[in-house]
């Protein structure tokens, strides 16, 4: 079994034991068992063999005895008969915001509730409304919960699509028969959100390419199969679409495949124009067409066909017909970022908060990465749920940084915190505390139902104060799950350019905020981006992938992104604002 499918029945178990009511300290080691093996470095499996689990801190011998177990059969039986206890159809409620394992069993206990058909029910028939705990509040933001999973059903977030397509993408460029491949798609485009995967590939031997995609360890079941198209779903519910062409069809399929369908549009209509037809194997001559056909010149690769229909190379990521084809023609496409260009990151979480890993991993992760800097913005007091630090434990924290910086001669921490913003606009520290700190994330966290006046109001205020560096997160949105506040965007980009506050690209692929669609204008006022990970643990250090790709999506260069800046030089933009009070 892998680490993270371990992890994955350790939280099961702490769900389930949560649903019996069962001793708290006994639900809080099987979190800390899950904590302890996402965070694990070594090999699982050898230091079970070995008889080492309980080396590993936050692993009992009770608990080092059931994954021993787990690792060598792959079965657990104390988990099974604890999820026997309960109905399936009950853990999908756990999918639904605001849905903890007290209410939930309450309302299995209470109301016979099984399943998101029965709550929905209860709640329609007011049932839910009167059990102590819940309210007529509680019983509308359930019911709102249930239509937003309903409204996202078959979408995917595109970080959790990427494993598996790149995966996939990884096993069929290995294939001898196979000559290029590529995912197409919104895949491709980098859209937040995916529907499917749609793989391109040029080969010479279609049914042995067919047979490989249709039988790969990744696929649950197989939709249709055919010599040239099939269409398989992966496991978790993602569908795979396989498209096998010859390697002269290839750039046309590609492109074809990639879309958007409104870019497609205008691609074909450029090549009526000139008297051809395209369409996803061929540019041919358009036989009886109003125009003569022009000669058509010879198309190898994506980059010939622009070029063939007048344009410069357009990027997948800017296909969505907003403005890319006015800039192709006039020679205007920015040279977007790229995710080398990053030197450093800001926004990331320890353990001091709610994060996983200490000051000196998270140092040592981002120094593997190859980064010049790292960024420590633990939460404030007023997150209390995510353990936000008072001002002495800040105050230590940055005492703690400077000492690890005196042991580096090629890397920095720079000290900062992200800082709730409170109801009224007004900041969860005095400014006395933040002037301390090398720079600071300004976030709600809280109250995010505010009209949007107030919450404009409100952020406006917040950015305003001189010691903000970094406006985190800033519409608050959940991909999937959460919609954003209400907000006069334009007017907080704004008054981003006023006060010089930078916005946070939060490259969490649940958040990805500011969306994308924000950036050109943003960038317009002269705006500045810093894309950050929002990392709790080493490992998601890599979400900076994510927001690099969607900063591309917004049209953005290094020169508009101020973690591309080296080691002296990032310096100066982080006290830029406060320099100017």
């Amino acid at each position: 079994m892998t680490k993270d499918e371990v992890r994955l029945v350790l939280e099961s178990i702490t769900q389930l034991l949560e649903l019996k009511g069962e001793n708290p300290f006994k639900v809080r080691a099987y979190q800390n068992a899950a904590r302890a093996i996402e965070t694990y470095p070594g090999n699982l499996e050898t230091a079970a063999q070995e008889g080492r689990l309980t080396e590993i801190p936050g692993i009992g011998a009770a608990i080092a005895e059931k994954l021993t177990l787990l690792l060598q059969t792959g079965r657990l039986a104390y988990y099974e008969e604890l999820k026997a206890e309960f109905p399936a159809g009950l853990f999908e409620l756990f999918e639904l915001v605001g849905l903890g394992p007290k209410k939930i069993r309450a309302l299995y206990d209470q109301l016979g509730v099984v399943s998101i058909e029965s709550l929905e029910l209860a709640c329609k028939e007011g049932r839910v409304a009167p059990l102590s705990g819940f309210g007529a509040k509680t019983a509308q933001n359930i019911l709102q919960a249930i239509e937003q999973r309903k409204s996202v059903a078959g979408s995917f977030l595109l970080g959790s699509a990427a494993e598996l397509a790149e995966q996939l993408y990884d096993d069929l460029r290995g294939l001898p028969e196979v000559l290029q491949v590529a995912i197409g798609g919104s895949y491709r485009r980098r859209k937040e959100v995916v529907h499917d995967l749609d793989f391109v590939v040029a080969s010479s031997q279609p049914e042995n390419v067919t047979a490989f995609f249709i039988t790969h360890p990744l696929v649950e079941s197989v939709i249709v199969s055919g010599a040239t198209k099939s269409s398989v779903r992966l496991k978790g519910g993602l569908q795979a679409d396989l498209r096998v062409v010859s390697n002269p069809q290839y750039p046309f399929a590609l492109n074809y495949f990639t879309g958007s369908k409104e870019h497609n549009i205008v691609l074909r209509s450029r090549a009526l124009d000139r008297g051809w037809t395209l369409n996803e194997y061929r540019l041919g001559p358009l036989e009886g067409g109003r125009v003569q056909p022009q000669p058509i010149p010879p198309i190898v690769e994506e980059r010939d066909l622009y070029q063939a229909l007048g344009l410069d190379y357009i990027e997948p990521e800017l296909r969505e017909n907003v403005g890319e084809f006015a800039a192709a023609e006039a020679h205007t496409l920015p040279r977007l970022i790229e995710l080398e260009n990053l030197r450093g990151a800001f926004h990331c979480h320890t353990t001091a908060s709610d994060g996983h890993n200490s000051l000196e991993e998270m140092a040592q992760a981002a120094r593997e990465l190859g980064l010049q800097y790292l960024g420590i913005a633990d939460h404030s007091k007023s997150s209390y749920q995510a353990h936000g630090l008072q001002e002495k434990q800040l105050l230590a924290q940055i005492d703690e940084i400077d000492r690890l910086n005196a042991t580096f001669s090629d890397f920095r921490l720079f000290s900062g915190v992200e800082c709730d913003i409170l109801k009224d606009g007004s900041l969860d520290y005095p400014d006395e505390i933040l002037s301390r700190l090398d720079y600071v994330v300004a976030s709600v966290h809280a109250v995010f139902n505010l009209p949007q006046k107030e919450m404009t109001r409100r952020i406006i205020r917040a950015i305003s104060n001189p010691h903000v560096t970094f406006l985190g997160h800033p519409t608050g949105r959940l991909l999937l799950s959460r919609n954003p506040y209400e907000l006069d965007m334009p007017a907080i980009i704004d008054a981003a350019a006023e006060t010089g506050t930078i916005i946070e690209l939060n490259a969490n692929p649940q958040r990805l905020d500011l969306d994308w669609r924000w950036w050109p204008l943003a960038k317009q006022k002269g705006v500045r981006c810093a894309i950050n990970p929002d990392a709790h643990r080493a490992s998601q250090l890599h979400y900076l992938w994510f927001g690099v790709a969607a900063a591309r999506k917004g049209w953005l260069t290094r020169a508009e992104v101020v973690n591309t800046l080296p080691l002296g030089k990032i310096e100066a933009v982080l006290a830029q604002k406060r320099n100017l009070k």
